[in-house]
């Protein structure tokens, strides 16, 4: 069966965005800090980003498709993998579909839940592993729901103060540090996620 990771960056003070983020501000206002490893970084970052797109499938949120499918997301030569790998089949997690899909031909609508949306996207990814890329309330879902074999983490040195954060009330995770890197612009951590 696929590994399912959770890979997401966070400021030092655990969120996913800065305050506000819509279709123009994807990361908040603000927030782009947080990405500088993946634009800015060097060849240690670009290692890690390359190998994080060799994936079978992608699940995301419906917030995150709000950005990546809007007007000023994802296009042909960009997207979860898009310059280093055959782009994945990317599983959007909602309560009510959209009224339209842009990125048809890579985006999969899913309406009833997370449980389904890993469902089919293990089905597409193979031996591949399934990322769940966020947002954070995804990744919090899929976290208390125990279907996380692994959690990266990519730590810009920032502290936002607001946002949305990635870490929700109640959840309690054991982790184990299997793998870090540190670059400039971000501490990439990759954790094991522990039995409950």
């Amino acid at each position: 069966m696929s590994k399912v990771i959770a890979d997401i960056t966070m400021s030092l003070d655990g969120f996913v965005t800065a305050r506000d983020p819509d279709a123009e501000h994807g990361l908040g206002v603000g927030g782009e800090v947080l990405h500088r490893w993946v634009f800015e970084g060097n060849a240690g970052d670009q290692r890690i980003l390359d190998a994080a797109v060799q994936t079978g499938a992608v699940i995301m949120g419906r917030n995150l498709f709000d950005i990546v499918d809007g007007p000023d997301g994802w296009n042909d030569e960009m997207g979860y993998g898009a310059e280093v790998a055959a782009k994945p089949p990317v599983f959007v997690v909602t309560h009510h579909a959209p009224d339209r899909v842009r990125l048809v031909d890579q985006m999969h609508i899913v309406t009833d839940g997370l449980a389904s949306a890993l469902r089919q996207a293990r089905a597409a990814a193979g031996d591949k592993p399934v990322v769940i890329m966020g947002g954070g309330a995804t990744i919090n879902a899929a976290l208390s729901a125990g279907v996380v074999d692994e959690l990266v983490l990519h730590v810009a040195p920032v502290v936002l103060g607001s946002g949305t954060p990635l870490f929700g009330d109640g959840l309690a995770v054991s982790l184990e540090l299997v793998a870090s890197a540190s670059t400039p612009f971000a501490q990439h951590l990759t954790y094991r996620v522990l039995p409950a």
